[in-house]
Formats: C-alpha cells, sequence, structure tokens
C-alpha cells in the first residue's frame, strides 16, 4: 500500500489536442469578413465598415484608403483620366533587391508607382487630383513619384483647373538616394507655378504624412486639410526627443496637433470631406471652373 504513494505520477494533466475543424467550415468563413479597429479595438464587419468609408463607427479611427478607393469616393461617378499612367522608377543606383521590389509592389497593388494623378470633377467643378497611396512601398517618393506630381501641376496651371492633393507617405525613397530627395525641390517649384498662375491648391494630409513629402509639397497648400487621429510630422518622435532632450506631448504630430498650433487649417471627417472639397472648390475655383470645363 506504501508503495503505491511513492509511485511516479505525472504532474500535469494530460490533454488531448484538440480536434481539427472540418476543412469544409473553415472554408465556408470568407477571408476579409471581419475588421479589427486599431483606433478602440472592436471588431467590425467589413461590409459595415466600407458603409462608413473605412471609419469605424464606434471610435472614428479612419482606417487608410488605396488611391482606387479615394478616388471612388472623392470624384463624380466615371469622370477621371488619369495621367502619366505608364511613368514608373527605374533603378539609378543598382540598389540591391529595388527592381524585384518594383516588381512584386506593382503585382499586389495594380499601380506603377505610388502616386495616381489625372483629372476629374467635384460636383461638376474640374479639379485636377493627386492621389497617394501608402500601399505601395508606404507611398515613399521617389523620382517617378515627384515627377508624377510636379507634371499634374504644371498641367493644373496651364489648365487653370484647381488642385486637390491627398497626401499618404513615409517620406523620400532611400533607394533612390539623392534624386528621391530632389523631389522636394521640384514638387515646391510646380506648387509656385501653380501660385502664380493663380490657380487654387488644396492639400489633404492623412495618415500618415511623413518625412520629405511633409516638408515639401504636402504643407504648400494654399489650404491644408486633414482626416482626424492623422499622423504628420518629418523626423520621428524619439530622433527629436534625443536631439532636444525634452518630452514631447502625447498627442505631438497628430493632425489635432497640428491644428492648435496654426499648421493646418482645418480637420475634416472623411464622410464630410468630399462636400468640404466643393465648397471650397465653388468658393475658390470658379474662375478655374470656368476655362476649364471646356478641358473635360
Amino acid at each position: 500500500m506504501l508503495k503505491d504513494w511513492f509511485q511516479k505520477k505525472p504532474r500535469y494533466a494530460t490533454l488531448s489536442p484538440p480536434a481539427a475543424e472540418p476543412a469544409e467550415r473553415r472554408e465556408a468563413i470568407p477571408e476579409g469578413l471581419m475588421n479589427k479597429c486599431r483606433g478602440c479595438g472592436d471588431i467590425l464587419l467589413s461590409k459595415e465598415l466600407e458603409k462608413h468609408l473605412k471609419t469605424c463607427p464606434r471610435c472614428g479611427y479612419h482606417f487608410p484608403l488605396s488611391a482606387p478607393e479615394r478616388i471612388g469616393i472623392t470624384l463624380d461617378e466615371g469622370r477621371f483620366f488619369e495621367y502619366d499612367e505608364g511613368l514608373t522608377s527605374l533603378d539609378p543606383l543598382s540598389f540591391p533587391g529595388y527592381p524585384e521590389k518594383l516588381a512584386r509592389m506593382q503585382e499586389e497593388t495594380g499601380l506603377r508607382e505610388a502616386v495616381v494623378t489625372g483629372e476629374g470633377t467635384i460636383d461638376g467643378r474640374p479639379v485636377v487630383l493627386i492621389v497617394m497611396d501608402s500601399r505601395f512601398m508606404m507611398g515613399s517618393m521617389g523620382s517617378a513619384v515627384g515627377e508624377k506630381i510636379a507634371r499634374a501641376m504644371e498641367r493644373a496651371a496651364d489648365k487653370r483647373i484647381p488642385v486637390v492633393l491627398f497626401a499618404a507617405s513615409g517620406g523620400a525613397r532611400m533607394q533612390e538616394g539623392i534624386l528621391s530627395l530632389m523631389q522636394m525641390a521640384k514638387t515646391s517649384g510646380a506648387v509656385a507655378r501653380l501660385r502664380e498662375a493663380g490657380v487654387p491648391y488644396i492639400s489633404v494630409m492623412t495618415h500618415p504624412t511623413t518625412g520629405g513629402v511633409t516638408a515639401s509639397f504636402a504643407s504648400q497648400g494654399d489650404i491644408i486639410l486633414a482626416e482626424p487621429g492623422a499622423l504628420i510630422g518629418f523626423a520621428g518622435r524619439r530622433i527629436i526627443e534625443q536631439t532636444i532632450h525634452q518630452k514631447l506631448p502625447d498627442d505631438f504630430q497628430t493632425a489635432e496637433f497640428l491644428l492648435k498650433h496654426g499648421m493646418i487649417d482645418r480637420i475634416v471627417h472623411r464622410k464630410d470631406l468630399r462636400a468640404e472639397l466643393s465648397v471650397i472648390l465653388q468658393i475658390h475655383g470658379e474662375e478655374a471652373l470656368h476655362v476649364g470645363r471646356a478641358t473635360l
């Protein structure tokens, strides 16, 4: 009897592995049916999210939009004529793996580059639309991105059509080195030409807008709007804190912080953005409307 007490017994209970879920049941659950909100953590049905233009109906968090999605909710239906569709970056520095990454991004996004430019209308008023897409190498600005933006602005100046730009970028594209940084000067020169021509330029900063894009054309609009909660800045928080040896506010580099300090003009919820742009174009773009109507 005593010997039974000292027999080795398993320290932990042995559990049977869970039964595998039937394959037919797994296949019955559609992929992408739900999304988790990065703001409040709630689980949202994808259809509900799309109904609210990819904004959380509970906390208002704005999910990033692709360039085609942004164009679709901004312009009048079927009124988009794309510029420079085939323009794409080369590999000027022979950067290892860059051509392969470009090819992969093109296949995954269906875009040739990180920006789409073209012409359309908002409530019948013509605009040149420039939309950056963060899916394509985080919307980084290479030589082709800068060239497409500059060309679109130059066409707008020639046609006297207002420009609406949606910025979404991680900054300059390191694989192109100094050629990428040169796009800051190129695009800034194109903005100056718009001003000389008296053509309105509306910049809309979305999440995220950082680096050389923030330091150039994104911050040079005649009117600068932003979506709620968008990250907007140049250098990263840690770099700035280490440089100035100070703790930055929790809301630093948010759209709300920039509005409070006079860096942007207004924060506009995505559901109200098209109407806001329409009013701005009505007020400031009437001359461009009359001159540009015949071009569309």
